[in-house]
């Protein structure tokens, strides 16, 4: 599956037909598509090549998909060393607070997740295409991500250019970019790290194996994963039991001991179990709230505890 509906470098895009365009897009779509998306999609693609006309460089992403988090950005712009994160509210006549959220949260969960964009400068944009102009302040903040740009589609052009003449950074490949893999940033590995090491998650999923069940099962398996890691090959292990009998706790114990950050692996917990990942998650974070000794707020104790408990519908 492509990881875009849509990729394009710029002049291939301004001098493809848009009826060419909506049909990549409408191909690619796997799902019912509603009226409503197709004229979307339209007027995206009006917006675009009308503010994008005059650059001579860039590459244009439709749909983007973050890795592993289930989401698609609407539009991404590469343009030199700046991303841009687009998402459009097509007829929308106001900047709610909502659709600016939602657009933060794909320059954060990029700035995260998307390894080539760990060091990059990412702009995140609303664009409600029947508000008002907005006068913007061009604000970073410390991680590389801006405060949200708002717009109505008649000056992307302007903050464009605006942001490549005061950020300007080193060009970066779009295609490499694009087929980034999944790969948390080294803080949020280390904060999932001490945040499940001091919570007792027996206090979550009981379990009535013993301990010395519990322990060697584990080393067997972390055993396992050495010998494949060292041989260069690839194993599945069946842990069976009842329920209740520690098969969750076992393999959230076996993800946490292997994640070595400086061994460049990345462990998670995968489960297709929604309920459970949600409970986890939440749990894991409110502990994270209730003991940190810095001031942090539920929703990025929640995207720290989402980096280790994971949904695999989303892998």
């Amino acid at each position: 599956m492509p990881r875009s509906y849509c990729s394009k470098n710029l002049k291939e895009f301004l001098n493809d037909e848009n009826n060419a365009i909506l049909g990549e897009l409408t191909k690619n779509h796997s799902f019912s598509l509603e009226e409503q998306q197709r004229d979307a999609w339209r007027q995206q693609i009006l917006i675009l090549k009308k503010e994008l006309s005059e650059f001579d460089s860039g590459h244009i992403l439709f749909e983007y998909s973050i890795p592993r988090k289930g989401k698609r950005v609407d539009v991404a712009f590469i343009y030199s060393g700046l991303v841009f994160i687009i998402e459009f509210k097509v007829n929308a006549d106001e900047y709610k607070k909502g659709d600016i959220d939602q657009c933060l949260d794909y320059a954060l969960d990029l700035k995260n997740f998307h390894a080539e964009s760990h060091d990059l400068q990412l702009i995140p944009i609303l664009v409600s295409t029947s508000a008002p102009d907005f006068e913007n302040v061009f604000k970073k903040f410390d991680d590389d991500i801006f405060k949200p740009l708002k717009d109505n589609g008649k000056n992307l052009k302007k903050i464009i250019n605006k942001m490549f003449q005061d950020f300007n950074a080193t060009p970066i490949d779009p295609i490499k970019w694009e087929s980034s893999i999944y790969k948390p940033t080294p803080t949020i590995i280390e904060a999932a790290q001490a945040l499940y090491q001091g919570h007792d998650v027996k206090e979550i999923s009981r379990s009535d194996a013993g301990a010395e069940n519990l322990t060697r099962s584990t080393d067997k398996i972390k055993q396992i994963i050495s010998d494949s890691k060292k041989n260069r090959k690839k194993s599945i292990c069946f842990l069976t039991g009842v329920p209740g009998s520690g098969k969750t706790l076992a393999g959230l114990n076996i993800a946490n001991e292997t994640q070595k950050f400086e061994d460049n692996e990345h462990a998670v917990f995968l489960s297709g179990n929604g309920p459970l990942v949600k409970v986890l998650r939440e749990a894991l974070a409110r502990y994270e709230v209730e003991n940190s000794v810095t001031t942090i707020t539920k929703a990025e104790a929640l995207r720290k505890s989402s980096t280790f408990i994971q949904n695999i519908h989303h892998y």
